[in-house]
């Protein structure tokens, strides 16, 4: 197995190779604006690192999500694009759980992200390894009660420190490629099924096509 590992669901743009027993390079650039500009080059980075060729890759996961629209989708086309190249799978991975599975947590606890607009993407765990609920976007008011006391990681509990009032973890703040592609290779290498690489945004894109815009083509 060589695994290439993407995620751009939060601002942090991710990539890592992964040989079905470790991490072999790595990148992580934070940065919400450039998703798109960044993404290739760290591959081309990561690989040149491990000393590897793109068409070695055997296998492909990609976060996908929740997170907003614009920097979800330049990972899952960039992955779904290097799938459809190279001939190989593309496998899915809810972006929380690469967070919950680096911070190495064997006790309760939740994951929440920035998702903007006053909001957090969230999930409990029961373990770094185990995903409780479905992933969510709230106010972080209207799940203060829920979170009152629980431990917490990621940039949203860090962001509104004030709901998430349980033990916070400055890392993993951001996705760590290197989890995201080394919980995948333990999910292949068990047999379990994986997510299709669809994104998983939870409400609809901050941009909107305008009600009642005027028409100015001919008829």
């Amino acid at each position: 197995m060589l695994l290439l590992a993407l995620d751009t669901a939060t601002p942090a743009v991710t990539v890592a190779l992964h040989d079905g027993t470790r991490a072999l390079a790595e990148s992580c650039q934070v940065d919400a604006r450039r998703h798109g500009e960044l993404l290739l080059p760290a591959v081309d980075r990561v690989l040149a690192e491990a000393g590897r060729k793109l068409d070695e890759v055997s296998d492909i996961v990609v976060g996908v999500g929740p997170g907003p629209y614009t920097g979800l989708r330049v990972g899952l086309v960039t992955a779904t694009t290097f799938g459809a190249a190279l001939g190989v799978p593309v496998h899915g991975l809810c972006s929380l759980d690469g967070l919950a599975y680096a911070s190495g947590l064997t006790e309760p606890f939740v994951v929440a992200t920035d998702a903007r607009r006053k909001e957090v993407y969230w999930a409990r765990y029961g373990d770094a390894r185990t995903r409780l609920t479905e992933p969510a976007v709230d106010r972080p008011a209207d799940i203060a009660d829920q979170m009152d006391g629980v431990p917490a990681v990621g940039a949203g509990a860090l962001l509104y420190d004030t709901v998430f009032t349980g033990v916070r973890r400055t890392a993993p703040e951001h996705q760590s490629g290197a989890a995201l592609a080394e919980l995948a290779a333990l999910k292949l290498a068990a047999g379990e099924e994986l997510l299709p690489p669809q994104p998983l945004y939870l409400r609809r894109p901050d941009a909107q096509v305008p009600a009642n815009y005027k028409v100015v083509t001919p008829k």
